[in-house]
């Protein structure tokens, strides 16, 4: 009874921990309007807030993907978010924009510790299929987040003003921290191996296999969020819908995201790892194909959207969790550097895909579709062409 309270208690510290670092942007983003009057400056400043957090986390990916080949992980978690939590005070007492965006360009590189750290940790505490449905359930709550996040931060910006996120992050990180000082043998350590024996990112770059798994486990998750990014401005501008629409289409996304990501481990166990991430693929490209062939056709409803939108988002829970813990398995335990990469490729797939179609998006819908199709599409071909690693 001890074993499983304590891997209970350890995921929920696990994903908590991931979660306070996607908040440090969902959460903030509603008091973004106020700061330019706080802080007498122009709104071009004040984004930098967003963006110092984005460039900060993409250098930590990769920081820590190292340092957690060479450290034990509990306390790379640990000091992480402790860090994350005075960095969240430090930001509520700073008077100067600029001091506000250096705080910010740290708070999201050590944000990203936990979300590096989490699936290799993960994988030592349970078996395959079990980690399969952790690592789902993890992203069927990550997936929730910018859904659910900007509405409290509106809540907390408006009753308690701007510090509010900043406080309320800096607080579970640190209640977090409290727990693991408590209890410090509660996450499962790491023989910290150096980097040479690894063999460093050069190697898992020339390793196809997790190639197949990591670049297109990004492309059908980074092809989603250059949907959702996109999506609103194309609705309202050029479908002469609202954005009531675009939160329908989104809800029921989400919804079938985290259906599918809870039977994942189900269906690995009765079909296996490969006809799971095929199925899932297949899903995801033919939903981006068939907004394509919508758009040829003249069709420019939003409503029609949503059926369309699901098997993308279905086929990304089936598959998500399966990918990932192959990519893992076939990066030889190197699974934090695994997973930073795999984290990095998403996100920089969804920021140039994003920038890239921006000029033309006014064009409407048939931009967007060619767009996220010719993203998602090379998933399917890496499955192709390059040889699965045994289930």
């Amino acid at each position: 009874m001890e074993t499983s309270f304590a891997k209970i208690l350890a995921c929920v510290l696990i994903v908590s921990g991931t979660v306070v670092g996607l908040a440090g942007i969902d959460l903030v983003l509603p008091s973004i309007p106020t700061l330019p009057d706080i802080f007498h400056t122009g709104i071009g400043e004040v984004q930098l807030v967003l963006a110092a957090y984005v460039g900060g986390a993409s250098i930590g990916f990769l920081t820590f993907g190292v340092l957690a080949s060479r450290m034990d992980r509990r306390i790379l978690f640990l000091w992480s978010l402790a860090a994350f939590s005075i960095l969240s005070f430090l930001c509520i007492m700073t008077d100067n924009i600029w001091q506000l965006i250096g705080l910010r360009f740290l708070q999201g590189a050590v944000s990203s510790a936990p979300a590096v750290i989490a699936p290799g940790m993960i994988r030592q505490l349970f078996s395959k299929i079990a980690a399969v449905r952790v690592i789902s359930l993890l992203g069927s709550i990550e997936s929730l987040v910018p859904a659910l996040a900007p509405i409290l931060g509106v809540w907390l910006s408006g009753q308690f003003g701007w510090t509010a996120s900043f406080l309320v992050t800096g607080f579970f990180a640190l209640v977090i921290c409290i727990i693991l000082v408590v209890r410090p043998r509660i996450l499962p350590g790491h023989a910290a191996r150096h980097s040479r024996d690894l063999g460093g990112y050069m190697k898992l770059l020339a390793n196809k296999t997790f190639i197949r798994y990591g670049l297109s486990h990004a492309c059908v998750l980074g092809g989603l969020l250059i949907f959702v990014f996109s999506l609103p401005v194309v609705i309202v501008e050029t479908m002469g819908g609202t954005i009531e629409d675009f939160i329908y289409i989104q809800v029921c996304g989400v919804a079938s995201f985290i259906i599918t990501s809870n039977v994942a481990g189900t269906a690995v166990r009765h079909f296996g790892f490969e006809a799971v991430i095929k199925t899932g693929t297949i899903m995801a490209v033919g939903s981006s194909l068939f907004v394509v062939g919508y758009a040829l056709w003249g069709g420019n409803d939003p409503h029609i959207l949503i059926p369309a939108f699901i098997p993308l988002n279905a086929g990304l829970g089936l598959r998500g969790g399966s990918g990932f813990m192959k990519a893992l398995e076939a990066a030889d335990h190197d699974d934090a550097r695994g997973s930073a990469l795999i984290i990095l490729w998403v996100t920089a797939i969804a920021a140039l895909g994003t920038a890239a179609l921006a000029p033309f998006i006014s064009a409407g819908l048939m931009v967007l579709a060619l767009g996220v199709s010719l993203v998602i599409l090379p998933a399917w071909l890496l499955l192709k062409a390059i040889p699965p690693l045994a289930d």
